[in-house]
Formats: structure tokens, C-alpha cells, sequence
């Protein structure tokens, strides 16, 4: 084991002691479980069939069966809801802050200790095939062994969005390959043949699948998918003003045609689960990097504060430890919570470099649901959502029943999402709301303590960190 993880004593030896015929069976320890963590790219929590999304309705149902034998975390967050900032604070369990990625194109530090290297230490068989979109060496570039982070089985490009004409390197060597045809398929048929391949080996694995899709463009799903969809019989937020809902309602279209291909993938995975006889002692994870605004409170992509941006799907199913009938749990949980919570359900120390929260017994029903607060930040705005375009600063935090953001002038926003859920009433400095406010603001200024966040201007941020910025954004090499 590496030297950067301490073992946990358990009564184990006092057991032998008192049950000698038992020895060998005591001595063989369980099979830690497999880990299979799939997450999409733009996939808001609003657009799953099982959270009640009218267009959605029977036209998901491979991730309505997983959702009915799953934990669904239905108040998770993307901390910064943005896809480099997200990938970096999933691999390493820190916040932007920390590990610096805050911008996209941004590269992570080779030396930063990543969930796969954990797992690693602790006997897994490690595994990434997808979007990485954290070597910041160009969208197009040949990532080595050394910038993998830990990752074994690799079949990687940086970032593409070219959906039927997608890229990516494999372990082997620096030979470009092509996935065949709309590439998250291609990617599900080789993770399935993986599963295959690793199911009955002593080892556990932890596999990373990284779908570019329902990310833009949205007009690129296979025809059978965008033909389920007619723009004319969209149904819109009623957040989504007067002038946005002609284009609203064309790209929701391509964008639901995206989320019903990848609901076939989610059926085929689960599938060859089965068929390998893995389910019980597998932790199977769904989510997604960030949402997308898609027009609702006329915005559009990511990065801003809104429940659109904001909230991603997010779906545990280990039927070993969390049994297989689905529960709802409201508690907020942030993107570096989800490592440690991950480990905990392995029963897998947490180094001291994560900074997220084990909230596995809360998954498992050992400890209560806390009343807690997850963060959600902007430390630099850039990209589709720069300062031209409105772009700001803020720091916030998302409750069971609240969100509240300030920026770096005062309070910004204030919404009870229980009471008004399409966030159409900004309540922040009314008399109404001051208690509440008042309230939020505490719980707010605690984290940003906790944290060692003194919420400064982007700008000494880009500077700390010594990025070349055109216009606030990193620009990208293909």
C-alpha cells in the first residue's frame, strides 16, 4: 500500500482469536467493489424523465429504471459549474481554489493526488475513456502516461464536440484513432467490452466514462434520436422569455434527441452488468459535469448561478450496500464531495489532500441527512458566459430550499426554489426575506472561512496562477 494512506485497525484479530475454524474465511478479505462512473457533458437535473420533465416522458427509460433502483441525490451541484473547474474537483476532491483550474484549457498539476492513484494504491485496476478536458496541452494534443493522472486503460482525446467525426488516443501508443459513427456509442460498446473482459479478475476496477453529449452541438444525435423530437411540440420553463423560445425550443430538440441516445447507452451498459453478474458489488454512478440554460431566464450554456447551470442529475446504485429500491435524498452535495463519498463507500481511507465531504453514511442510512449548504462559485468569468455577456464573480451556496449569491458587489441573488422552483422572484434585500437572508449570508461567510476564501477579483487570481488570458479565457489549441 503507498505510504500516503494509513490502514484502519478493525476487531478483526480478536475474531480469530475466539473463532479459529473461521481463519481462512476471516483472512480473505471481501472484493472491494467495482466502480462504473459515467457522466455526461451539459446534462441539466431538469432534463430526466424520472425527475418529471413532460419531454421526456417514456423516452427515457433505461435511466428511469436505474433512477428507481438508485439513491438520487436530487439537490447535487455542480460547484463551478463549468467543465474544467468540474473535472479537476472530481479527480482531486479539492475546490478551484485549491487545485487552480477555474478557467477551461487549463492544465492540472502532475503532482496532484487524483482518485484514480488512490485507487490505484489500493489494488484497483484504473480506467478513462472519453472527454478529459484537464491536460490544457490543446483540445486535439497526445496526452502521455505521465499527465494521466493515474489512469491505466486510457482511450482519451482533451475535448472535442464533433460528435460524428470524434478523435482520441489509446494506451498504446501516439496513434490518433476514430471512434466509429457518434462517438458516446462507440465509447459505450468499448467500456461494455472492458466490463467484459475485467468482470470475473480478482482486482476491482474504477472506470470513468467521460460523453461529450448533450453538450452543443445539438443538432448531431443519430436521426432515429432527433425524430422522437419536434421542435413545435416542445414544452418551455416558463422562465424562458417571449423572445428566446423560438430558438429555445430548436435546440431543446436537438438537445433531448442527445439525452435519448445516451439513455440506449445507459440501458446497454446496464445490460452487460448483468450479464457479467457484477450489479451487486458494483457502485454504479450517473451525473454530469454541469446543466445548460437552454434559454431559461433568457441565458444560455453554463457557468452562472441558476438551478439550470447549476444542478446536475445525480444517481447511486449499489445494491450490496444501498440495497435496490430508490430513495430520494435532498442534502446538497458538491462536486468534491463526490471522492471521498466514493471511497467511503469503498471503506477506503481519505487522504488529507481532498477537501470534500464522506457523505457515504448518509447514502447508506447509518448517519442523518445533515442540513447543510453546498458552495457554488465563479472565481473568473470567461467563454460563453465572459464580462461581455454578463459575466461576474460570485460565491454562493445552494440549501435543500434555498440559493443565495453574492458578488462582488453585495448580495446578488435570493430564491426559495420549494415555493417558486423557475426562480422568477429575486427576493435578496427584501423586508420579507431578511431573516432568511441574514441567515444564508452566515452560513456563506462560514464556508468561504473554511475555505480561506476571500473572494477577490478575478484578475488576482489569473495572476496567481500565471495564465496567459485573451479576453479573460485561456485560448485553446486544437
Amino acid at each position: 500500500m503507498n505510504r500516503r494512506y494509513f490502514l484502519k485497525i478493525s476487531a478483526l484479530g480478536a475474531a480469530v482469536f475466539l473463532n479459529p475454524i473461521s481463519l481462512k474465511a476471516q483472512l480473505k478479505p471481501a472484493k472491494k467493489p467495482n466502480i462504473i462512473f459515467i457522466f455526461a457533458d451539459q446534462w441539466r437535473a431538469q432534463a430526466c424523465g424520472y425527475a418529471g420533465d413532460p419531454n421526456l416522458a417514456g423516452k427515457t427509460p433505461h435511466l428511469d429504471k436505474l433512477a428507481g433502483e438508485s439513491v438520487n441525490l436530487s439537490n447535487a451541484v455542480s460547484t463551478c459549474p463549468v467543465c474544467t473547474p468540474y473535472r479537476a474537483s472530481l479527480l482531486t476532491g479539492q475546490y478551484p481554489l485549491s487545485h487552480g483550474l477555474f478557467l477551461n484549457d487549463a492544465p492540472l498539476a502532475q503532482n496532484a493526488l487524483s482518485i484514480a492513484e488512490v485507487y490505484k494504491a489500493e489494488g484497483y485496476d484504473t480506467a478513462y475513456v472519453g472527454k478529459w478536458h484537464i491536460d490544457g496541452h490543446g483540445r486535439g494534443s497526445y496526452i502521455p502516461k505521465e499527465r494521466r493522472q493515474g489512469f491505466e486503460y486510457w482511450k482519451v482525446l482533451e475535448c472535442t464536440h464533433d460528435y460524428n467525426n470524434s478523435w482520441y488516443y489509446a494506451d498504446e501508443d501516439q496513434t490518433k484513432r476514430r471512434w466509429q459513427g457518434y462517438d458516446a456509442i462507440a465509447q459505450t460498446h468499448d467500456i461494455q467490452e472492458y466490463l467484459k473482459a475485467n468482470a470475473n479478475n480478482e482486482k476491482p476496477f474504477i472506470m470513468f466514462l467521460s460523453w461529450g453529449p448533450p453538450h452543443a452541438p445539438y443538432n448531431t444525435a443519430p436521426e432515429k434520436y432527433k425524430n422522437l423530437f419536434d421542435p413545435k411540440d416542445i414544452k418551455l420553463s416558463p422562465n424562458v422569455p417571449e423572445p428566446m423560445k423560438a430558438t429555445a425550443k430548436k435546440e431543446l430538440a436537438g438537445y433531448y434527441a442527445h439525452i435519448a441516445t445516451l439513455d440506449e447507452c445507459i440501458g446497454d451498459i446496464n445490460k452487460t452488468i448483468a450479464q457479467s453478474g457484477i450489479k451487486d458489488n458494483t457502485i454504479l454512478v450517473f451525473t454530469s459535469d454541469h446543466g445548460d440554460m437552454l434559454g431559461s431566464h433568457a441565458q444560455r450554456k453554463k457557468q452562472n448561478p441558476y438551478e439550470e447551470s447549476i444542478k446536475v442529475p445525480f444517481l447511486v446504485r449499489y445494491p450490496a450496500k444501498l440495497g435496490q429500491v430508490s430513495r430520494v435524498i435532498d442534502m446538497p452535495i458538491g462536486t468534491p464531495d463526490i471522492m471521498p463519498t466514493l471511497l467511503g463507500l469503498c471503506d477506503i481511507a481519505i487522504p488529507a489532500s481532498v477537501e470534500g465531504t464522506d457523505y457515504s453514511k448518509v447514502l447508506s442510512g447509518k448517519t442523518t441527512a445533515p442540513d447543510n449548504a453546498a458552495l457554488i462559485e465563479c472565481l473568473s468569468p470567461f467563454g460563453q458566459w465572459n464580462r461581455a455577456s454578463g459575466g461576474k464573480e460570485y460565491r454562493g451556496i445552494r440549501t435543500k430550499r434555498y440559493t443565495y449569491v453574492r458578488d462582488l458587489t453585495g448580495p446578488w441573488l435570493l430564491f426559495d426554489n420549494e415555493k417558486d422552483p423557475y426562480q422568477l422572484k429575486n427576493l435578496v434585500n427584501s423586508p420579507e426575506s431578511a431573516a432568511i437572508q441574514t441567515n444564508l449570508e452566515k452560513q456563506l461567510a462560514q464556508k468561504l472561512q473554511e475555505r480561506n476564501d476571500k473572494f477577490k477579483d478575478g484578475a488576482e487570481y489569473i495572476k496567481k496562477w500565471d495564465y496567459k488570458v485573451i479576453n479573460g479565457t485561456i485560448p485553446y489549441r486544437n
